[in-house]
Formats: structure tokens, C-alpha cells, sequence
């Protein structure tokens, strides 16, 4: 199987980012607790059919560290430039969470290349609280809710990504998680979250001629995006599908590859 790891040099430094396999291009962008090797499952599923393409974030290793921390505003443009470099003339992408961000951006950006969209548990640059079809009553509830769930889990050791139920279904996976998440070092990552809500303005009436095939995937038990937003915001979306997991938290690639990966390949499958 053909394998390239590489770094790209952007102005704040260099890219990781990793080929893998052949065919049509498949893009793969991790959440703020991971890097390129969250997508292991993906990669090793879809390399026999796509060109897998796994990056780092700037300011995840083994990506540079840049001072100050990375700004999410800067994400698709680091895409955007990988995806010149490797000479892909269309793309199908795949966000999570975090990832979102530069996913649903580039997309917007640049329509005509991209055949396929996947959001899992995220929402990307679409403003939650102003996508809640209650007003904001339903997603204040739920963030009460997920805020004390988090706090209780950080107090037992659990990753918010997997939650409780994740790590007791997963506790291998859910070490793995958290040894992925510990690469990132020294980075600060309530500063990134701060550029997250900061960049996360956009309003569901922007996007009704969006027009890419778009697949959103929510975890049921989710304490990090609210997973009934998922469905509201489909709902609003000219072309676009939801499927919510049940027993699954934020990290539904991660903690059910297998339902994952057959939803994805299904859904491409349609959007060739």
C-alpha cells in the first residue's frame, strides 16, 4: 500500500500530514483532543479504495508549535495549501469536531471541489446556541448538563471525549485517546477553544444554498456538542443527512469505527 509521511511549509512553520493507499482523495481533520493518528480506523479502513490524507493541526505535534497557541480562523488555509500541494482536483472531507472548523470552511470556500462533506459531533463555524430551533432554551439546558457531567468525569480520569459510558465500554480505547491527546504537549487549548467560539458565527441562513452533500453523525450520549443539534441543523440544509448513535459519546469514529466507517463509505458511495 502506498504510504507518504511529509511535512508542508506554511508560514508559521511545518505541516505534518501523512498519505495513504489510492483513489479518490479523503481528508480526514481531528478535534482539539487529537491529531492525524486519531483517524487509525479510518485510514486503515478507506486506504484500499481513496488517497487518504491525515494532517496535524498547526500547533499539534508533530505539526510546529507556534507561539501563542494556533487561532482556528487559520485552519482551511493550511488546507487549502496542502490540498494544492498534492495536486487534488476534488475532495471528499471529513471533520471532527474541532476539525469542523476547517472542514465546513474550506467547503464554503471552495464548493466545485468538494464532492462529499462529513461533520462528525460538530457544527463547525455554524453558531450552536443560534442553530438551537427553542431559541437557546434547549442548548442552555444541555450545556448545564454536559458542564457537570465533564466536571464529574475529569474528577474519575475520564476524558470528556469519550465520556462516561465510552470508557467503561472502551477503557483500551479510551487510554489510547487520552495518549493521543497528551502528545499535544504544552499546548493551550482553552486558548484555541477561545478562537473556536470566537470563529463560530455563522448562522444557518448563510448557508441555505450550500449546496454540498453534507453527512452530519452525533454521539447520543455527547457532553461536548449537543447531539440534537445535528438533526436541527440538517433539518435547515438543502443537502444534508443525520444518523445519532446511541451508547456513543463525542468521539464517534474513535469509540465505534466500525458503524462509523459503514455510514461514511455508504454515504460517498452516493456522492461519487
Amino acid at each position: 500500500m502506498q504510504r507518504t509521511v511529509a511535512k508542508l511549509k506554511r508560514p508559521f512553520g511545518n505541516l505534518h500530514y501523512e498519505v495513504t493507499g489510492r483513489g479518490p482523495a479523503l481528508l480526514f481533520a481531528h478535534g482539539l483532543g487529537g491529531n492525524h493518528l486519531s483517524w487509525w480506523q479510518q485510514v486503515a479502513h478507506f486506504a484500499p479504495h481513496y488517497t487518504c490524507v491525515a494532517f496535524a493541526h498547526r500547533g499539534f505535534a508533530p505539526s510546529d508549535a507556534i507561539a501563542g497557541g494556533p487561532d482556528a480562523a487559520d485552519y482551511a488555509d493550511d488546507l487549502a495549501a496542502l490540498i494544492e500541494f498534492l495536486k487534488l482536483t476534488d475532495v471528499r472531507l471529513v471533520g471532527q469536531s474541532m476539525g469542523g472548523w476547517t472542514m465546513l470552511e474550506y467547503a464554503l470556500a471552495h464548493p466545485h471541489r468538494v464532492k462529499a462533506l462529513v461533520l462528525s459531533s460538530t457544527s463547525g463555524t455554524i453558531d450552536r446556541r443560534g442553530a438551537d430551533p427553542s431559541g437557546g432554551k434547549d442548548y442552555d439546558a444541555w450545556l448545564a448538563g454536559a458542564e457537570a457531567a465533564i466536571e464529574d468525569g475529569l474528577a474519575k480520569g475520564i476524558h470528556p471525549a469519550m465520556g462516561s459510558g465510552g470508557a467503561g465500554r472502551s477503557p483500551a480505547l479510551h487510554l489510547l485517546y487520552r495518549s493521543i491527546d497528551e502528545m499535544a504537549g504544552a499546548l493551550d487549548k482553552e486558548k484555541v477553544r477561545a478562537t473556536l467560539r470566537r470563529t463560530a458565527r455563522r448562522t444557518l441562513d448563510e448557508l441555505k444554498g450550500f449546496t454540498v452533500p453534507t453527512l452530519l453523525i452525533a454521539g447520543a450520549d455527547d457532553v461536548v456538542f449537543p447531539p440534537f443539534l445535528a438533526r436541527a441543523i440538517a433539518a435547515r440544509l438543502p443537502c444534508t443527512e443525520v444518523h445519532t448513535l446511541p451508547d456513543c459519546g463525542h468521539s464517534p469514529y474513535f469509540e465505534q469505527a466500525a458503524t462509523f466507517n459503514g455510514l461514511v463509505e455508504a454515504f460517498l458511495a452516493r456522492h461519487r
